[in-house]
């Protein structure tokens, strides 16, 4: 039997799982992400990078009971816009600087004016409007912040391309993670030399872009060392963690639409031919002329634990899930706005009354997000051609979120045994079976009398 590792750089957790080259998972280690914040920052300092990625590969190992030498192959899922700097040396000149980093504000005068290019999405394959947390608008803010810094600067490295570094010494990444960069021609796969020379960048100061499953290197002696791992083990170009998700879902072979609720909501596609267009994220997929299309909003996961916290501290959350189940369709008018978290107080909920409890707020987040999850699936599969569902993220443990979804979107919800879809993505892509069989536990049908009330719901709501 092979085993292979996926590396999950997530934004609140890195996860690394061990899966066998049938899907099925042997183990899973996970470490929080201890971010610097403060004044609008967010940042990651090395030694705690490297410090989580060993935990979370320490407890895949021990979960699974075999040793590093057992695994043949590691590969991995990033999250996007995330970077450090480093000089001519390759030594790190900055912490890693997290996409939620807010130092660069809305955005800057630069990335407004590349965005506005009428060639711009179909060059990116960005259908949306680059703002402040894009790595771009904080290269500028460096650039112009930081002059001491950005003199120094040789090499601009997103985290997924540090990850590759550190563990290979191969400056390379994966064309999934550039694409959200807003500096990479997507349709011939190489730096944009134009979006480049806008903010002043070359391309010798980016790792090359290669195609998601290519092989890199082989992870060595000191890379080992970092993280707990073998030297020579094979190591693979991973990809964005929405698009693992999407290929450990089984998208990529055909036929259905993943979504991951976590700290954002994303429903991801796969589709033929190269199509940009407004509202959706299109990137290289993992063959010739197949391409993923995405389409995300903030409107995720983190409310249920910002509800909690604040206004259930006595209650756990699967108690509140509980209460929820016994509150009907709509909330009796309880409505949640999207990001209802990012309000002042209850200040992000509509017609609030003195009766409504706990379980009426979270039953509320949960159709605020089932609401906002139907409008990206309308934009990504305006058509229905792609049928079911598969749910990843902290949303797809939860039977009364996912009902809830179904009926909705009116829409099958198709569960697998694990919903850390994006390790096992990687891992599939380092054992080269990529659209391999999925085999799903159940599944979730809508309840026919659910989907009426859904139906004038949906319409009764301005969110």
């Amino acid at each position: 039997m092979s085993r292979f590792l996926g590396i999950d750089l997530g934004t609140t957790y890195f996860k690394a799982g061990i899966w066998d080259d049938s899907g099925r998972q042997c183990g899973l280690g996970r470490a929080p992400v201890p971010k610097n914040t403060g004044g609008g920052r967010c940042e990651l300092p090395v030694e705690d990078f490297w410090k989580a990625i060993r935990t979370a590969v320490t407890e895949a190992l021990a979960d699974a009971g075999v040793p590093a030498s057992a695994l043949d192959g590691v590969s991995y899922s990033s999250q996007a816009n995330s970077f450090i700097l480093l000089d001519g040396a390759m030594e790190p000149l900055t912490n890693l600087v997290l996409w939620p980093d807010g130092r660069a504000g809305e955005c800057c005068d630069p990335l407004g004016r590349l965005a506005s290019r009428p060639d711009f999405m179909e060059k990116t394959g960005l259908g949306i409007v680059p703002d402040g947390e894009f790595m771009l608008a904080k290269l500028d803010w460096f650039r112009k912040n930081r002059p001491e810094i950005w003199r120094s600067t040789a090499s601009v490295m997103t985290i997924s391309d540090y990850l590759v570094f550190g563990l290979t010494d191969c400056r390379a990444g994966d064309m999934t993670t550039a694409s959200l960069t807003a500096l990479l021609d997507v349709a011939r796969g190489c730096w944009w030399s134009e979006a480049l020379e806008a903010f002043c960048l070359s391309a010798e100061m980016f790792s090359e872009p290669l195609a998601t499953g290519t092989i890199v290197g082989q992870v060595s002696p000191d890379g080992a060392a970092k993280v707990g791992l073998m030297p020579g083990t094979p190591f693979y170009a991973g990809c964005l963690d929405h698009y693992a998700v999407a290929i450990g879902a089984g998208v990529t072979a055909g036929g259905c639409i993943s979504e991951s609720t976590g700290t954002v909501l994303a429903c991801v596609g796969y589709s033929e031919g190269y199509a940009p267009r407004e509202g959706v994220i299109t990137a290289r997929g993992l063959e010739p002329g197949r391409f993923f299309q995405l389409a995300f909003n903030g409107n995720g996961a983190t409310a249920v634990e910002w509800y909690q916290k604040n206004y259930a501290p006595q209650l756990t959350i699967p108690q509140l899930e509980a209460l929820s189940c016994k509150v009907p369709v709509g909330s009796d008018g309880l409505v949640a706005l999207p990001r209802s978290d990012s309000y002042p107080g209850l200040e992000g909920f509509k017609n609030v009354q003195e009766w409504h409890t706990p379980g009426h707020f979270l039953r509320a987040i949960f159709e605020s997000t089932a609401a906002t999850l139907k409008s990206l699936m309308d934009l990504l599969d305006a058509d229905c051609a792609a049928g079911e569902v598969i749910p990843s993220g902290g949303g797809a443990r939860n039977r009364l979120w996912l009902q809830i979804k179904a009926d909705l979107l009116q829409r099958d919800f198709l569960i697998q045994s694990s919903g850390e879809l994006a390790t096992k993505g990687a891992a599939m892509l380092a054992a080269g079976n990529p659209s391999g069989k999925v085999v799903f536990d159940s599944t979730i049908h809508p309840n026919p009398e659910e989907v009426e009330k859904y139906k004038q719901w949906y319409k009764s709501i301005s969110i």
